[in-house]
């Protein structure tokens, strides 16, 4: 069964910064998506970041772009998401899912039939 574990998120004063780490499990192929969402409380899910499993190709989302960066370590099957210069905009639950698709910059959730997704980790950051 495909699992995904996060873990990381803190609280931290703006311009500081975080890792956020996603422990991958249980998928059976070599070759997919990763993705890091967010979701503050009475927003939108929206997409952060993906990874390429296959060829390591990354997207960020422009609220995040120059400030996150995203990385595979394959040995450890775990995922980072580092944040930088964190903003109170970027408080939030974070979550992992797989595999993730990208469609006209827009990334979307697995279906739940063929992935999954973590339970989440809280970033707050203080102005």
């Amino acid at each position: 069964e495909a699992r995904l574990v996060e873990s990381g998120g803190d609280l931290v004063q703006a311009g500081g910064s975080l890792r956020l780490s996603c422990v991958i499990s249980g998928f059976r192929f070599n070759d997919y998506a990763i993705g890091w969402f967010r979701q503050a409380p009475g927003e939108e899910r929206e997409g952060v970041s993906c990874i390429s499993r296959g060829d390591g190709t990354t997207w960020y989302a422009d609220s995040v772009k120059g400030r996150f960066t995203i990385s595979s370590d394959d040995a450890k099957n775990t995922v980072y998401l580092q944040m930088t210069n964190l903003k109170p905009e970027d408080t939030a639950v974070y979550s992992c899912a797989a595999p993730v698709t990208l469609v006209h910059n827009t990334l979307f959730l697995p279906d739940p039939r063929f992935g999954s997704w973590g339970q989440g980790t809280q970033v707050t950051v203080s102005s």
